[in-house]
């Protein structure tokens, strides 16, 4: 039998888990095969000589350089060593240039002939993390339609308000309704009716390509824009230009009645003390004389006359 510890590194060095073994002072004891491994691979500096580098420098040096993971890891490894907390977790990512990886450390103390030492494993939980943001991506999208739901709408268009108003930029929405939808779907079926749905969101994301933009289906006909730092006269543009090329469009399923929207857009310059939903009451009134002044129509807010699409440029 060979020895004792000869035997539990051997071990060690099969668990694909990187695991490290500091003492109360954060100086490196042990690495396994795998720790060993993965710093060759990824051309870590101190590869060489680990059992000469103290892990808390380490984690400190990753902390100066603006990485919050390290500075996390420097306290709660801290705290384990000073008996503060009786073990510790993080999650962080750990991105190569060619694939996204995240990890989950774990600092447990243990003791040995009278002195304390702390193991950290680190696990790779990538497919776990991938798998949990494809279902966030999901729950953030409408089933029909494709593109975002009323969810994402909600928690981007607060994000968007309150960027706005710190960067003092101007906010517009777009409240876009489908026009004589319940007569589409009394007359052609509801299987046209989300044909047609379908047809309008299509054509969104094209004009919503920024950062700070973002299209949605609001709630059964009716879809919304986000138009972050955009001035009316830009989103007055986007929207003649989106109703123009709506109208070009000739489903068969429709036997040639015409597919077009009623749009109510507003623009404001947000103010953090300001009702965030003000912008979409403002839309929203906006829609609604569109839709009085006979469809087919773009009201905007601050201007209430409708732009017939026929006038536009």
């Amino acid at each position: 039998m060979v020895e004792s510890k000869e035997f539990l590194k051997s071990i060690l060095d099969t668990i694909s888990k990187h695991i490290v073994v500091i003492d109360e002072k954060g100086d490196i004891q042990f690495v396994n095969r795998s720790w060993q491994t993965f710093g060759d691979e990824n051309n870590c500096q101190c590869n060489t000589q680990w059992e000469e580098q103290n892990y808390l420098a380490i984690c400190q040096s990753a902390a100066q350089q603006g990485d919050e993971f390290g500075a996390q890891a420097l306290s709660g490894i801290s705290q384990v060593i000073n008996q503060q907390l009786t073990e510790y977790y993080l999650e962080y990512p750990c991105h190569s240039n060619t694939d996204k990886r995240w990890f989950l450390m774990r600092a447990v103390p243990f003791e040995h002939a009278s002195k304390r030492f702390i193991v950290i494993s680190h696990i790779n939980i990538t497919e776990r993390k991938i798998a949990e943001q494809q279902v966030q991506e999901l729950a953030r999208i409408d089933g029909l339609t494709q593109i975002a739901n009323r969810r994402h709408f909600d928690d981007f268009y607060k994000q968007e308000w309150s960027r706005c108003a710190r960067l003092k930029h101007p906010l517009s929405l777009a409240m876009i309704d489908l026009d004589n939808f319940k007569s589409l779907n009394d007359n052609f079926g509801h299987l046209v009716g989300d044909i047609c749905l379908k047809e309008v969101a299509k054509l969104l994301p094209d004009y919503t390509r920024r950062p700070g933009d973002l299209c949605a289906r609001y709630g059964g006909e009716e879809f919304v824009l986000v138009l972050g730092n955009t001035q009316s006269h830009q989103a007055q543009k986007l929207m003649t230009r989106f109703m123009a090329t709506l109208n070009t469009i000739q489903l068969p399923e429709l036997a040639g009645h015409p597919l077009t929207v009623s749009i109510g857009l507003a623009t404001i310059y947000p103010n953090s003390s300001d009702d965030a939903m003000l912008l979409i009451e403002m839309a929203d009134s906006a829609l609604y004389q569109a839709k009085e002044a006979g469809r087919n129509q773009l009201v905007v807010a601050d201007n209430i006359e409708p732009l017939n699409l026929e006038k536009c440029p």
